[in-house]
């Protein structure tokens, strides 16, 4: 049933928002390095690779410039557009054509960079692997903006994302492969949305009350 939910709403949303879009496609081909769409390769169903669509807010070698795949803010490598796009979450809307195609739905984990993925346990690969990735989902809400919880973070921002950050997206991921339903469904899209209009919304924790608690350390960021 969420994959009918996910063809029919992807293809409402491509229809209404092309006209919001396409003025975006046309400043980001006319500004920064003149191309319109990032295709990031990422780890999806079964643990098969593919590429999620995404509007173009970094430098095109931006993986292999100093700070990898994570980003913080006020990073050299976002273009001119590109903090406005992610603060939003705007650059995920090309996503849309992921989830009517097949790749993705509309809710699920998120699919991570292959070196972000291995550095779950097996337990938590074999339980994602099962289910396609999501535009959004648990950890998307409660880790709706990473990049400034990194900022606040002392020592080593690497070090804290792979030994921290990371095994508890793990945890709220599982979780979720265990509670995925229409009701889990619904109830994300709509936390998701009230995350972007007011990212400092807890309202995630008083309706899923059973989700895994964070480690000392980082429960002080979230």
């Amino acid at each position: 049933m969420a994959r009918l939910f996910d063809i029919i709403f992807s293809l409402i949303a491509m229809v209404i928002l092309f006209p919001f879009m396409l003025p975006i496609m046309i400043a980001l081909k006319l500004s920064g390095e003149h191309y319109v769409f990032y295709l990031q390769p990422r780890v999806g169903k079964g643990g098969r690779d593919f590429r999620v669509f995404k509007f173009a807010t970094m430098l095109k070698d931006s993986p292999n410039l100093p700070g990898g795949v994570l980003t913080q803010k006020r990073d050299p490598r976002i273009l001119p557009m590109g903090n406005f796009l992610r603060k939003t979450k705007i650059n995920e809307l090309p996503q849309l054509m992921n989830i009517f195609i097949g790749q993705m739905s509309f809710v699920g984990p998120r699919p991570q960079a292959r070196r972000h993925y291995e550095l779950y346990g097996p337990e938590v690969r074999q339980a994602i692997d099962l289910l396609r990735p999501g535009l959004t989902g648990i950890g998307s809400v409660v880790f709706r903006d990473e990049e400034s919880m990194l900022d606040k973070v002392s020592g080593d921002r690497d070090h804290f994302h792979d030994t921290v950050i990371a095994p508890h997206k793990g945890e709220l991921e599982v979780w979720y492969t265990r509670h995925q339903g229409l009701g889990s469904y619904f109830a994300l899209v709509f936390l998701t949305a009230l995350a972007v209009a007011k990212p400092s919304s807890d309202l995630y924790r008083r309706i899923f009350k059973d989700l895994p608690r964070p480690p000392a350390e980082l429960a002080a960021l979230l």
